[in-house]
């Protein structure tokens, strides 16, 4: 049988990779295919370049277009990025009857609707493995490994550059911008890490594992996003000698009034097994009802861990490129006749618990007018931790563990504690996850 032949539009960092990986392991992939996969043509602004990493094993273009064009490809391999030129390139590709996999998952989160539906028309498929959470085939296990499940909620960490940089925090107590500049330098954070640090990069990711965990079309405009540029190391310190981590999750539950789907700095215990992810890697939690509880853990970027993702994209629509549209696996992985409308939630009805550190003057009575106000919105208590005032100061940081409550609650419980004459400073407000 003759082999699949692809057309490569990009050939930076996971491009490469994926070029060597599938050159090195081409065996066995024909083994697991059952035919050969060959990246015939790649489109690259830098000709010379993408010579120099390809030699003379296939043809090197300068205009993507060419590649769409050719009627001899198969499948088009998107790793451009962006919403701009990429989406145009994606949906012509489908349009002339080409399977299509990418890493975009900006494009995705923010199109993904309009392309799937145009693949669906056409009878192609999209794979998008390497979209979330890099050499970690999360997407296969929602979509796939576990159909037989409801999935309750998934939980991740889902960007390496802030995942490093609350480690650092952690470890050296020292402040965010300091260690941003230090991620900087090591290749962990871009030089405009607005995407990663502002949580919008993790935002992409959980919106696609909500739609395929759910069978909701993609919704990233629903999202609630904060990153961690505000998150204090003081912070960090108390909740670990509360027994907490601090994490950037993304969150997507299932309620009975809709779909939680928030991305945002969370207290998590110590003793999961997601708290101790360190350093660049990532993890992804599902809680489904018959498997329970899994765990999906590995690196989450980087050349060949990425191209271990597009190559298994490529292997599974070689699988299936000869079979019946309608008995593939669909690509959020419901049927489109059978996606569900089940809204996205707003912030005011998540339900969680929280973490408040409030500045107050260390004086009496301060901590039953806190308690006070509280109970008043129907907010249970869980911990509490004052700190002694240092000598000479007549203030001092009252740390705060409450029970779940509905966050629109607590906002109106904070809004009237931020008008106390004892309380000195903006309340500190971070959501807690027990998951559990």
């Amino acid at each position: 049988m003759n082999a699949i032949k692809v057309g490569l539009l990009g050939i930076g960092t996971v491009g490469g990779g994926t070029f060597h990986v599938l050159r090195r392991n081409q065996e066995e992939i024909k083994g697991r295919a059952g035919r050969g996969i060959e990246i015939t043509m790649v489109a690259d602004l830098d000709v010379a370049r993408a010579k120099a990493i390809v030699g003379d094993a296939c043809e090197v273009v300068a205009d993507a277009r060419a590649i769409i064009d050719n009627p001899e490809i198969d499948i088009v391999v998107e790793l451009i990025g962006g919403y701009g030129i990429a989406k145009e390139l994606v949906l012509e590709a489908i349009r002339r009857g080409k399977h299509v996999v990418t890493a975009n998952k900006a494009l995705l989160a923010v199109h993904g609707t309009e392309i799937f539906a145009a693949a669906h028309t056409k009878g192609v498929m999209v794979g998008f493995e390497a979209a979330v959470a890099g050499g970690i085939p999360i997407i296969k296990a929602l979509r796939e490994g576990l159909t037989a499940n409801r999935i309750e909620w998934v939980a991740g960490i889902i960007n390496g550059t802030t995942n490093f940089i609350l480690s650092e925090m952690r470890a050296k107590g020292a402040p965010f911008a300091e260690v941003l500049k230090e991620a900087q330098r090591l290749g962990y954070a871009e030089a405009d890490p607005t995407f990663d640090i502002e949580g919008i990069d993790a935002a992409h990711k959980a919106t696609l594992m909500s739609a395929i965990a759910f069978g909701i079309p993609v919704q990233f405009d629903k999202a609630h996003v904060e990153g961690i540029t505000q998150l204090q190391a003081t912070d960090i310190k108390y909740a670990e000698q509360l027994g907490y981590r601090i994490k950037l999750l993304g969150v997507a539950r299932r309620r009975e009034q809709g779909i939680e789907l928030r991305v945002h700095p969370t207290l998590i215990p110590a003793n999961r097994l997601i708290a101790n992810v360190e350093g660049a890697m990532n993890a992804v939690v599902v809680q489904a009802d018959a498997v329970g509880t899994t765990l999906y853990y590995g690196k989450g970027a980087g050349a060949e861990p990425t191209a271990s993702a597009v190559v298994a994209d490529l292997v599974d629509i070689t699988r299936l490129a000869t079979a019946d549209p309608e008995h593939r696996v669909p690509h959020l992985a419901f049927r489109p006749d059978a996606m569900s409308s089940a809204p996205i939630l707003s912030m005011d009805q998540v339900r969680t618990s929280f973490y408040l550190r409030l500045r107050v003057a260390d004086e009496a009575g301060v901590l039953s007018r806190i308690t006070t106000t509280l109970a008043e919105h129907d907010i249970s208590i869980d911990a509490v931790l004052q700190r002694e005032s240092a000598e000479g100061e007549r203030q001092t940081d009252l740390i705060i563990l409450t029970h779940d409550t509905v966050e629109g609650r607590m906002n109106k419980a904070l809004a009237q504690m931020q008008t106390l004459s004892s309380v000195l400073a903006p309340i500190v407000k971070i959501r807690k996850e027990e998951l559990a």
